[in-house]
């Protein structure tokens, strides 16, 4: 609804407040820039967070991968620290966080990742792998055309990954996806999370 300052809206409507973030990882350690109006802009969020402890880095080589719904960047600038080769689309509807993206990028010395909203995204363009924590409050019927419409975009041997809480309808998830013909595993379940591994059936 305008006006809620919803993280998927495509113009927040609360006052800009920015801070500073930072993620820690194994192998990385991020600064990155949030924001009132964009997802988890208090802090890191936790579900994200094992996202990028538990899934796989990027093919090697000069592959296209995407981030659905990337907000300020986490996933984005993760996968483009880990393969440097590759391109990094990060994708969200909400300008601001575009926006952040784009500049944590630059603050990180990341050369390879994209910011832009989903309908600049050329039709051409396959994807080896898409990472995510998809935006469930949207609602299920928008969330499933969001994802199948991704999800087509995969390359023949792509795959993605999504963080779901468990409580927000991750099994229930897995069901649909098996309906439309992607299996769905879960490969990891901690703390009230889980991590699907989604391929074509």
């Amino acid at each position: 609804m305008p006006g809620t300052s919803q993280y998927f809206e495509p113009e927040p409507a609360v006052a800009s407040r920015p801070r500073t973030l930072e993620l820690v990882l194994p192998d990385a350690t991020l600064q990155l820039k949030s924001d009132r109006g964009v997802f988890s802009s208090a802090g890191i969020d936790a579900g994200t967070k094992l996202l990028l402890l538990e899934s796989p880095a990027p093919p090697a080589g000069a592959v296209d991968v995407l981030d659905l719904g990337c907000g300020y960047g986490p996933i984005a600038l993760t996968l483009a620290h880990r393969a440097p080769q590759a391109t990094v689309l990060a994708i969200d509807v909400n300008q601001r966080a575009l926006d952040l993206c784009a500049a944590n990028a630059v603050a990180n010395d990341l050369s390879n990742v994209r910011a832009c909203a989903p309908g600049a995204v050329p039709d051409d363009v396959r994807f080896a792998g898409i990472w995510s924590n998809p935006p469930i409050r949207i609602g299920k019927v928008a969330l499933h055309e969001l994802l199948l419409s991704w999800l087509e975009r995969l390359t023949d041997d792509g795959r993605a990954w999504f963080v779901v809480q468990k409580h927000l309808g991750s099994d229930s998830l897995v069901r649909w996806l098996a309906d439309e013909g992607w299996t769905g595993q879960r490969r990891v379940s901690r703390a009230g999370y889980r991590i699907l591994e989604v391929d074509r059936a």
